[in-house]
């Protein structure tokens, strides 16, 4: 009887693809994650540089502002800047104003933008494609290009000193919106789709019950968005509404100023801090949502 000797496995063959080794020292890897680190610490020095300037520039004195060569701490700091820029125009009747403008705009926009982009991403049209390179292009055209001939005709359908022209721009949908909803609703699987259908859903209960509640990191990030538009823009305000109805951006940039009519930049500083806070204070509680939906919309094309 032929006795059979067990040989020991061979190590490896040399027609299996290997792992490629990593030949990157663990040094050299901590010199590269302490570059990246320092990049990303001078790029956020150079985006909060602008805000630290400004509250202390809301600290300074009017001399202080104007010395030369400018003095970047205050020697003491002026609170008081802040309590005349609430007291020294009707700031809160400004900021509600404001407030009510960002918050109707954002919400029409949102879901005006949701619905045409669920209609990009799920229905089926001829020319649909064609159509949506339209909507694209068109965040190409500055709003700037447009000011004029919107101001025309919202004057002579007499909506001028009203808030109708924000109702009416969030009820047409942003590009931009609309590109980042669409891209969110066509990575949802069809099989969600197919079984509402095949429960008797049409069209809107689909984009209602199943999308919309799906959609809510890309719902928090357009509400933002828009909202933080609104919220900052000065040209509509202040070519569409009368000193009654205007927002705080003009009040802030216009109003603040001593008995012979010369601008207080301190005390519009310490206000302008003070517009700014709302908006950090929303984006920091939402921004887990907003980087969710930047990764969610683009996982498919």
């Amino acid at each position: 009887m032929q006795t059979v000797k067990n040989s020991p496995a061979p190590a490896g063959r040399a027609d299996m693809p290997q792992a490629p080794a990593d030949h990157t020292s663990p040094p050299r890897r901590r010199r590269s994650a302490g570059s990246v680190y320092v990049l990303l610490l001078a790029l956020s020095v150079i985006f909060v540089g602008p805000l630290i300037w400004l509250l202390l520039a809301a600290l300074k004195t009017r001399e202080e502002w104007a010395a030369v060569p400018t003095k970047i701490l205050p020697e003491h700091a002026q609170w008081s800047n802040f309590s005349h820029a609430l007291t020294d125009i009707n700031f809160p009747a400004y900021a509600l104003n404001s407030l009510f403008l960002a918050t109707t705009y954002a919400t029409l926009i949102t879901l005006s933008s949701a619905a045409v982009g669920f209609g990009f991403a799920r229905l089926r049209a001829p020319g649909k494609g064609a159509l949506f390179l339209v909507l694209l292009s068109t965040m190409m055209l500055p709003q700037v290009l447009t000011l004029l001939p919107t101001y025309v005709m919202f004057s002579r359908i007499g909506l001028v000193n009203t808030y109708w022209p924000w109702v009416l721009w969030g009820l047409a949908a942003s590009p931009f919106l609309v590109f980042l909803f669409r891209q969110f609703f066509a990575a949802i699987p069809r099989e969600l789709e197919d079984a509402a259908i095949i429960d008797g859903c049409g069209w809107g209960r689909i984009f209602f019950r199943v999308f919309l509640p799906l959609s809510r990191p890309v719902l928090i990030t357009a509400f933002l968005l828009s909202f933080t538009w609104s919220w900052g823009d000065y040209i509509a305000p202040a070519l569409l509404l009368d000193v009654d109805h205007t927002t705080l951006s003009v009040a802030i940039t216009a109003w603040y100023q001593d008995p012979h009519g010369n601008p207080l930049p301190t005390v519009q500083a310490a206000a302008a801090g003070l517009y700014v806070l709302p908006v950090l204070l929303i984006f920091l509680f939402a921004q887990r949502y907003f980087v969710r939906s930047v990764v969610s919309s683009g996982v498919k094309g």
